[in-house]
């Protein structure tokens, strides 16, 4: 049996902190009152707060009430998107999420995680949504995922590394189950 890690040591890794910690403390205190709050409704004081920390959202995105942002200097979301009541954005590393895509319910998007093998030492990497894919309700994105294009995630599932586009995916770890365009029941022959 070995000895467990001292968790006393366990160091940032590859994490490299880009703005202040008073710039930190300031952004927890906003996202308490105007971003996670249930009682603030006005999506588009959201995303405007959002923009003012950094994040780069284009137009016409939809965000839903107890949103949980970690850094919004790390988040780039494209134009028509719709995130989710609760959805929780991790994201020491950036976080993409590409033109007309949705993050549902309650889904959590992480950048990292811990050297588990060795130091339990921070490990980041980037995670990106790629145009018209959806994150469905209590989905996990762990870092380093990239979900294709038009890819759907079923509710539940797990991703933890690159899944192709125009795909459906599901459990844990997310597995292929069928492409997404294809219809499931095939029309009948018919004459003209």
């Amino acid at each position: 049996m070995h000895e467990p890690i001292d968790l006393s040591a366990a160091g940032s890794g590859n994490f490299e902190r880009t703005r202040s910690r008073s710039a930190e403390a300031l952004w927890m205190v906003i996202e308490f009152l105007l971003i996670s709050n249930p009682l603030q409704i006005s999506s588009t004081l959201r995303v405007w707060v959002l923009r003012q920390f950094g994040a780069r959202i284009g137009a016409n995105v939809i965000m839903r009430p107890r949103v949980r942002v970690k850094f919004p200097w790390n988040l780039q979301i494209g134009d028509n998107c719709w995130i989710g009541e609760g959805v929780w954005i991790h994201n020491q590393d950036l976080v993409t999420i590409e033109d007309n895509a949705v993050v549902s319910q309650e889904a959590f998007i992480t950048t990292g995680s811990h050297d588990v093998y060795r130091s339990m030492d921070l490990v980041i990497k980037p995670v990106v949504i790629r145009r018209g894919a959806w994150v469905t309700t209590r989905c996990i994105v762990l870092q380093g995922a990239e979900i294709g294009q038009n890819t759907v995630v079923t509710p539940g599932s797990v991703v933890r590394g690159p899944l192709l586009p125009d795909r459906i995916y599901g459990g844990n770890p997310a597995a292929f189950i069928r492409e997404r365009w294809k219809s499931t029941i095939e029309a009948p022959d018919r004459e003209l």
